[in-house]
Order: C-alpha cells, then sequence, then structure tokens
C-alpha cells in the first residue's frame, strides 16, 4: 500500500481492502469521541452532586454540632430592655433583683441560689438526667455579678445576657455570652471551660479574660489578662471551616463578623477590666466609640451630629460611679475647643 501525506489523501487509488479498513477507523473515531463526551457529561454531573451533596452535609453538620446549651439559646427571645436586673430559672420563673443585691452565687449542686446577702431560692438542677439553663439578664444602666456552681465568677456589663447550666456537667463546662463580661474562671484540667457565642467560642482551662460580644458591634473582642485561652472560631460559614488561635497574656483578639476574620494586638489589659470597678480607661479612643460605651452604662441615646468631632480621639480615665452630667462634663473639659450638649426627653443626649 502506498503512503499519502496528510492533506494529499486521494481515495481513488486506495483498494477496497484499504477503504474499508479507513471507513472502521473513522466510525471507531467518531464512537470513541462520542463515548468520551457521555463520560465528560456524566464526570461534570457527577461533580455537581457531590459538591451539593458536601454543602449539604456541611450545613446539617453545622447545626448537629450545636451543644445543648448553644441549641437552648437558639430558642430563647427574652429582651435585655428590662427595668431590673432578671435571673430566669428554667422553670420559666423570673426573678427581678434590685441593683443593690446584684450579687447572686449558686451552691456546687446547683440547687441553691443567693440573691444579695439575704435572700436565695430554690430549684431542680438536673431535669431527666440533662442539666437545667438558667438566664441572667442585665439591662443597660445595670450590672451584676455571679458566682457559677463551679466557684467561677463572671461580670456582667451593661445590656449582657449570660446562659448557664444550674450545675456543669463533669466533663465540660459551657455558657453562652450576649454583651460583654470579664470571666475569673475555677482551674479544672479535667474539665475545660467553654464561653460559646455565634461562630465563635472560647476554650480555657483556668484565667482571667474579657469577651465583648454585643450584636450591635462589628466585631468579637476576647482581652486576656492572665492564663491561656484558646479561641475557635468560623472563618467561612458555607463550607463550615473553622480555625483556631491561642492567645497569650496581654493580648486582644479582634474577631470581625463579616469577614469571618481575626486579628492580634498587644494591649494594656486594664482598660477592658476597669469597668468592673466602675472606672473607664481610653486611650487614643474616638468620641463615638466613648459615648457607645457610656450610653450602654447609663441606659441611654447619645447622638454626635458632627461626624468630624465623632471622630476626634480622647485619652483619660472617667469615674462613671459618678452621675451621667459630671461624665459628659469631664470629657467636654478635655476637648479644647469644647462642645454643647442637650439632654431630650426618653433618656436621649444630643452633642452639638
Amino acid at each position: 500500500m502506498e503512503h499519502y501525506k496528510k492533506g494529499n489523501l486521494n481515495l481513488e487509488k486506495l483498494s477496497k481492502k484499504d477503504k474499508s479498513h479507513l471507513r472502521k477507523r473513522i466510525y471507531n473515531s467518531i464512537y470513541s469521541f462520542k463515548r468520551r463526551k457521555r463520560i465528560l457529561k456524566f464526570t461534570i454531573a457527577a461533580s455537581v452532586v457531590f459538591l451539593i451533596g458536601f454543602v449539604t452535609v456541611s450545613l446539617v453538620k453545622t447545626k448537629v454540632d450545636h451543644s445543648a446549651i448553644e441549641k437552648f439559646a437558639e430558642t430563647q427571645n427574652e429582651s435585655i430592655h428590662t427595668k431590673n436586673i432578671q435571673l430566669v430559672l428554667s422553670d420559666k420563673k423570673s426573678i427581678a433583683i434590685s441593683e443593690t443585691d446584684a450579687k447572686i452565687s449558686y451552691s456546687k449542686s446547683g440547687k441553691k441560689v443567693n440573691v444579695g446577702h439575704s435572700s436565695y431560692v430554690e430549684q431542680d438542677a438536673i431535669s431527666s438526667g440533662e442539666p437545667v439553663f438558667n438566664t441572667l439578664i442585665v439591662p443597660f444602666g445595670k450590672r451584676s455579678e455571679i458566682t457559677l456552681s463551679d466557684g467561677s465568677k463572671v461580670w456582667l456589663n451593661s445590656g449582657s445576657k449570660l446562659i448557664f447550666p444550674a450545675r456543669f456537667a463533669s466533663d465540660k463546662r459551657e455558657v453562652y455570652l450576649e454583651g460583654e463580661a470579664i470571666f475569673e474562671v475555677s482551674h479544672n484540667k479535667y474539665s475545660p471551660f467553654f464561653v460559646k457565642a455565634r461562630n465563635h467560642e472560647i476554650k480555657v482551662l483556668g484565667t482571667i479574660f474579657n469577651l465583648s460580644n454585643y450584636s450591635d458591634d462589628d466585631a468579637v473582642y476576647t482581652v486576656l489578662k492572665r492564663g491561656s485561652v484558646q479561641i475557635n472560631y468560623t472563618s467561612n460559614t458555607l463550607f463550615n471551616s473553622e480555625k483556631k488561635i491561642t492567645m497569650k497574656p496581654g493580648t486582644m483578639v479582634t474577631y470581625e463578623k463579616a469577614k469571618y476574620a481575626v486579628y492580634e494586638t498587644n494591649v494594656n489589659t486594664e482598660q477592658y477590666f476597669s469597668w468592673r470597678d466602675g472606672i473607664f480607661i481610653f486611650k487614643n479612643d474616638s468620641l463615638k466609640s466613648i459615648m457607645k460605651k457610656v450610653a450602654r452604662y447609663y441606659n441611654v441615646e447619645i447622638i454626635i451630629v458632627d461626624s468630624a468631632r465623632a471622630n476626634e480621639t480622647f485619652s483619660g480615665y472617667l469615674d462613671v460611679k459618678d452621675s451621667i452630667e459630671s461624665v459628659l462634663a469631664t470629657i467636654k473639659e478635655t476637648e479644647p475647643s469644647g462642645f454643647e450638649y442637650t439632654f431630650l426627653t426618653d433618656h436621649k443626649i444630643i452633642i452639638n
């Protein structure tokens, strides 16, 4: 058989046998192409099905992995906009607590709850073999201190809510926080302590730290004063991606809620713990951030008319044990050009 160059094939010179062989090669080539095309379609379809299944499993896994206290927190709708501090027991019984009796302590069994120095209530700490959860609600303008059944102490700032079991399980201790609190955790190497928040978790064996997780803030702030804590956080909600970071004393970790991003910086920790003693410490903080904390502390709304002034920075101390008038006067004295403020009805203050 003669050889022909590509592009100059003359079918008339091919023998019958060669034509038959060429026809088979063409048919086989067409069949092979169609077969590869079907395989490609099947592969793409299978990949799509797998991806959908993976995402579905990831989303389902997110729900399944929620602990009992997180599931309980999702069902609660108690408002922090109450007149007094409220302790809500597992049977939905609500106890109003005056500011003079704002200290609460639990017995080791969790059955007895001391309120202030003169009163107490009793409850069942276990229901059907499962721990029961209580909720401490601290409205704006109030503060509270609670000693949990394991001896850990928690100071709750204004506009905060703490969900906790009356008695902790033996293998781990979990609480759920909305707002801001200082934790002084009792050491127990056999029972780690977890502070839960949305897409955020702090694991600790024994330490002192501050956690700020207000719903109207863009970030969650954790400041470690002593000890060591591990922060587990969601970095991508679609694929349930989780990361962790271990903090050192003297640092602050900022978790940006919208970006699921974490930043760690060195800080003066006293600035974030002083509110427990009625002192606010500021260092190059903007006026709007200062007024946001003051507003929460005194349960007022503060509006700064001038946006340029709102971004001016201040440093110093504020004694928030005084009246809000005294606090505003102190801030005004530190501002070279001064500013005016007006008290309106409905707990509203305008800074001109």
